[in-house]
């Protein structure tokens, strides 16, 4: 059994008397420690996916099993503990709390977890030792994004999900991120995934899912990932 495993699920949305199909019966799988990228272009249901499989959002058919779990059997008290202790949340716009400092935006996430990592560390790991005591709004974009990085792993997660991490980014602070995440799979052994619309990017993972039109249109494994620093778009 993959780490990972999802089985032919469908998402359809109901907005009145219309019925959207954001995922039309998606099946793939993820091992454990793997870099995947789930690729394609906008509406296509990358973002479903992640929702689905973070526990945001519950399938309307399929099955979705994560390290043996399935989410999708889940009740609402179950499905907030899988959020709040399997899984690391990183978006494209940071959503850190203004008025904490850096340090205290990482504290907050490790204190509602069973088995948080050491929050100096954390920060010091993401490149921000000199940086802990600053509110987001002295710090860059880059910057902000990485304490939101630091934050999803001082929850000590099976996986760390992010959508679109760099889309709010200039190119170089960009690659910089993914350089973070690609380094924090290899490392640390955590399960990355990562959704963009950027294709340039797939050769950095170990595993590529492409969807398309709500489907999975293509999965390609890399043998030898490329690191993030050859990568030109």
């Amino acid at each position: 059994m993959s780490y990972i495993e999802f089985n032919n699920v469908k998402k359809i949305y109901k907005m009145g008397d219309v019925k959207i199909k954001a995922l039309a019966g998606a099946s793939f799988t993820i091992e454990k420690g793997e870099f995947a990228v789930i690729a394609g272009p906008s509406g296509a249901g990358k973002s479903t996916i992640l929702n689905l499989l973070g526990g945001m959002d519950t399938a309307t058919t399929g099955e979705i099993i994560v390290d043996g779990q399935h989410v999708n059997e889940m009740d609402a008290k179950q499905l907030t503990a899988y959020r709040r202790y399997d899984i690391g949340f990183v978006f494209q716009f940071y959503n850190l709390v203004q008025n904490l400092t850096a340090r205290e935006n990482v504290e907050l996430a490790a204190q509602i977890c069973k088995d948080p990592l050491d929050i100096d560390k954390t920060l010091d790991a993401v490149g921000l030792s000199d940086r802990k005591k600053n509110f987001p709004a002295q710090l860059s974009g880059g910057e902000q994004q990485r304490v939101a990085i630091a934050r999803a792993l001082a929850k000590n997660p099976k996986i760390l999900l992010c959508d679109e991490p760099t889309g709010a980014l200039d190119y170089q602070t960009g690659k910089a991120v993914l350089k973070l995440l690609q380094d924090t799979c290899i490392k640390h052994g955590v399960t990355v995934v990562v959704i963009t619309h950027n294709l340039a990017l797939t050769p950095m993972g170990n595993k590529v899912i492409r969807v398309k039109n709500g489907v999975i249109s293509d999965v390609t494994v890399n043998e030898n990932p490329v690191p993030i620093d050859e990568i030109e778009w």
